[in-house]
């Protein structure tokens, strides 16, 4: 049998992945960053990345990125895009292949590694990361504007018990704009993922408002099946 010969006459680049996260503290929309801790762009802000190893496929190596920054394992991943622009690193040819999480703060529990100094921005101000890393996070949040129309996004980002304002709060932050309350009820419901629990929260009213919680059956199978979630936006 002869023996495979090596690809020794092409040229050999280095693959990344990094991690756009996304998460939400029952306001705002958040992106998580980190300060960078080498060089080149030491100090500047960064997404969290890491290179491919040879042991694993594009998948875990954005897992092993996440859980490396968070401590947590099965989180919302998604794989966005790749991008190859030849000298988009100054110190190697590498192609960043990115993914993009999302992250309910509320459940993020376990505190971020000091060794990373992360902190969460709104994502409607944050400063300006490193190398392509703001394209990534534009074209990250196109995606989740689409996502957040077509497939249930809540169960990843919410607490497990919510309000409906908070719910309403989660869509316009993604959208950044506001939307008509009547409609997104309406729609919403119409879904029937929803639970209505007999719990209220009255952190900003003697009344309350209702919590509810995700029937997580029916969530997962509109997530296999999506769906269109025409709400009005203002």
């Amino acid at each position: 049998m002869n023996k495979i010969k090596r690809y020794n006459s092409t040229d050999k680049v280095m693959v990344a992945v990094d991690c756009i996260i996304f998460g939400f503290d029952n306001e705002r929309l958040k992106l998580l960053l980190i300060k960078r801790s080498f060089e080149p762009e030491i100090g500047k802000w960064s997404l969290m990345g890491g290179f491919l190893k040879k042991s694993e496929n594009l998948d875990q190596a954005a897992a092993r990125v996440l859980k490396n920054l968070t401590g947590l394992e099965n989180i919302y991943l998604e794989q966005l895009y790749s991008y190859s622009k030849i000298d988009r690193d100054p110190v190697d040819r590498t192609i960043s292949v990115a993914y993009f999480a999302l992250i309910s703060i509320d459940k993020y529990k376990i505190q971020i590694s000091k060794d990373h100094d992360a902190k969460w921005f709104d994502i409607n101000d944050y400063p300006k990361p490193i190398f392509d890393h703001s394209k990534m996070i534009k074209k990250a949040l196109v995606r989740l504007r689409r996502k957040a129309l077509t497939y249930p996004i809540g169960f990843e980002l919410l607490p497990e018990k919510f309000t409906m304002k908070q719910l309403q709060d989660l869509y316009e932050s993604i959208f950044n704009k506001e939307i008509d309350k009547r409609n997104f009820i309406s729609k919403v419901i119409s879904l029937n993922v929803l639970i209505k629990t007999e719990e209220k929260d009255k952190s900003t009213s003697k009344k309350g408002a209702f919590l509810y919680r995700f029937d997580e059956n029916k969530y997962n199978e509109n997530k296999k099946q999506g769906y269109n979630l025409s709400i009005k936006l203002k």
